[in-house]
């Protein structure tokens, strides 16, 4: 497997798709959810960008479907639930210390204090 920083920078959407999945398993349509709360409606993910990065991070390893499902009362058999992988913490960890590098490079340069 390649080494995190192989895929950095990571796209806007996979890095969303990667704290959506980060606590718990979910489908689809509840990342799309979850991305548009979190961003507070500023990145709307599309169905077609949605499942274009899922497969795309499948193949990479950042992600995986998973067999467990909830309780069929709460569930909809057409439905596929994604967790993150092991590696997927790895990248996404290695994509918050490259972001947070760039903040702290931005401050220092005197960009994030308002000044015009």
């Amino acid at each position: 497997m390649d080494a995190p920083e192989s895929l950095l920078p990571l796209p806007e959407a996979t890095f969303h798709i990667l704290l959506a999945v980060a606590a718990e398993d979910r489908h689809g349509y509840a990342i799309i959810q979850d991305v548009a709360a979190r961003t507070a409606g500023e990145l709307k993910l599309s169905a077609g960008t949605l499942y274009r990065s899922i497969q795309r991070m499948l193949e990479q390893g950042l992600i995986e479907e998973t067999r467990e499902r909830p309780a069929p009362e709460l569930d909809d058999e057409r439905r596929r639930y994604y967790r993150i992988t092991a590696f997927g913490i790895r990248v996404a960890q290695a994509e918050t210390r490259r972001l947070a590098q760039l903040v702290r490079l931005a401050r220092s340069s005197g960009f994030a204090t308002g000044r015009a």
